[in-house]
């Protein structure tokens, strides 16, 4: 049911943890399912992503979109990290089983939610990322899935 890669990042998750003062910081969930995720975002002055961490409460393959996002993003730019969507992350992972799609959406809108909280703190704008949802249904699921 799931790949070889949803796997090992289940079963050791990279990136575990908190930052303190993180430079933005999002939590999204989802309802239905009860997942939740929370990623932290330490960005230098020059908009790299120098670490990043997560807590996630969920499902195998919540914690395995979690570490694969957390993967995609540390070292790169914000612009970069705004560019990770929910399918790279499934692609990354050789694939989720349809009915836990919505956990990699969740992973890309964690993402969004600590960028957003690091544009609100900072003062700037950050080109297509929009206000961040507290609640991610499976609605919002790309069509493609």
């Amino acid at each position: 049911m799931y790949t070889e890669k949803v796997m090992d990042h289940f079963e050791h998750p990279r990136n575990v943890g908190e930052i303190e003062n993180a430079s933005g910081m999002g939590t999204v969930g989802n309802a239905k399912c009860g997942d939740i995720m929370r990623m932290y975002l330490d960005i230098d002055e020059n908009q790299v992503i120098r670490d990043v961490k997560f807590k996630t409460f969920g499902c195998g393959a919540a914690v395995a979109t979690s570490s694969m996002a957390t993967e995609m993003v540390k070292g790169k730019t914000v612009k970069e990290a705004m560019e990770v969507t929910n399918k790279a992350v499934c692609e990354a992972l050789d694939g989720l089983p349809p009915v836990k799609i919505h956990c990699s959406l969740l992973a890309e809108e964690a993402i969004h939610a600590a960028l957003w909280d690091y544009a609100t703190k900072h003062g700037i704008e950050i080109d297509g990322l929009k206000k961040p949802k507290s609640d991610i249904g499976e609605e919002e699921i790309e069509e493609e899935y």
